[in-house]
């Protein structure tokens, strides 16, 4: 698939740990601001999903990851531009996540995780945390 200018490759990190994930609130100037996301970012150059992932939550909350599990690739288009997003399982790490960028962060029991305001984008993430569950 040729992407445009408007296409965006986000890598991004469902931490996990004892039925519970770590979410961050975006901030309100961003692209969906005020929602809350999964840590992640763009990839940079010719990056990888999985080495941007190591670099984003690192960058963003402070973790080391010491295993991250490819799931799936969501593509959403909103109206100014389409996302890809790649997502992996984070369940090894080191550190403890916490939000380096000023923002809220905060572990959350995944049967939580319908009550959060997330970007439209995120649902298929959300639905498979909440299988899960079952």
């Amino acid at each position: 698939m040729t992407q445009s200018s408007s296409d965006i490759d986000v890598a991004v990190g469902v931490i996990l740990r004892e039925g519970t994930c770590y979410v961050t609130k975006r901030s309100e100037t961003q692209h969906q601001g005020g929602k809350w996301e999964f840590p992640g970012g763009k990839l940079e150059g010719d990056e990888t999903p999985f080495n941007a992932l190591v670099r984003e939550l690192r960058e963003e909350v402070g973790i080391s990851i010491l295993d991250g599990e490819a799931q799936f690739v969501i593509t959403f288009e909103y109206p100014e531009k389409t996302v890809h997003l790649h997502v992996f399982w984070v369940h090894l790490f080191n550190g403890e996540p916490e939000s380096k960028e000023g923002l809220e962060g905060r572990w959350v029991a995944l049967s939580e995780l319908p009550s959060l305001t997330f970007p439209e984008a995120n649902q298929p993430i959300i639905d498979s945390l909440l299988e899960l569950t079952k």
